[in-house]
């Protein structure tokens, strides 16, 4: 650190003297202040500023408390408050202690960077080699997992796909001779707006041709009106595999 950053060091002693003249605590302002009051310092000391326009003065005592805190000479546990600790209030700091105290937090400071950098450079290696070294996830293997799900294992596989996708009170059926509709859930747009969605899960083995894919989802307008004075939208999604019957069954138990 340049000589001109270190001018600080100068008020170590007359801030620990301020703050036993003030009863070992003061206000920030309070304590330069009195700092100012003991050394007869001159307006022009005072008053000389930074680039930044703050109060040079000030700020060096500031300065000068932080490595105060870090040495144990006054208590930071309250903030806007500066107090002395037992070590504090014992202290009578010279020159050559405080440079003795700014030189031995340089160095642990320029160790602990030193130590972060070494161990984000490890870090950094680690996800190189874990990068290098993973292995595509095999996707047949999923797949042919999901294929060899039964069919009530497979509507249950949809059923937390939905739940993880933002549905709620997603339901499987599960019930034989029912039309197409595996289960239903709610995906809730906004306080106002609401889907009431019917599905059907089926494990294709093939290619699904085009013209199905295009007929899979189909928009329904709601049949019933709406009931106990609920002013909700609720609009049915339904695939064209369900048979007419079936959803409106549904629609009318809902």
């Amino acid at each position: 650190m340049a000589k001109t950053s270190a001018e600080f060091l100068k008020w170590f002693g007359p801030l620990l003297d301020a703050l036993r003249d003030l009863g070992d605590s003061g206000r920030p302002t309070e304590v330069s202040n009195r700092i100012a009051q003991n050394l007869d310092l001159s307006e022009e000391t005072l008053d000389e500023t930074l680039k930044s326009g703050g109060k040079k003065f000030h700020n060096q005592v500031a300065w000068a408390r932080q490595y105060l805190v870090w040495e144990g000479y006054l208590d930071s546990s309250k903030h806007g408050t500066w107090k002395l600790t037992q070590k504090g209030k014992d202290a009578h700091l010279t020159v050559d202690d405080a440079k003795a105290i700014f030189k031995k937090w340089v160095a642990i400071h320029q160790k602990a960077r030193k130590e972060k950098a070494e161990e984000q450079d490890k870090l950094d290696h680690q996800d190189d080699l874990d990068a290098d070294s993973a292995e595509e996830p095999d996707e047949t293997d999923l797949i042919s997992v999901l294929r060899n799900l039964s069919p009530s294992g497979f509507e249950k596989v949809y059923r937390e796909l939905l739940r993880e996708s933002g549905f709620e009170n997603v339901e499987v059926t599960g019930r034989p001779a029912d039309g197409g509709i595996d289960g239903y859930g709610t995906l809730e747009v906004n306080p106002f707006v609401s889907f009431k969605v019917l599905f059907h899960a089926s494990a294709m083995r093939r290619v699904v041709p085009y013209p199905v894919r295009r007929s899979v989802i189909s928009v329904m307008p709601c049949l019933d009106a709406p009931r106990r004075g609920s002013s909700l939208l609720q609009v049915r999604l339904v695939t064209r595999l369900f048979r007419k019957q079936a959803v409106m069954e549904h629609l009318l138990s809902s």
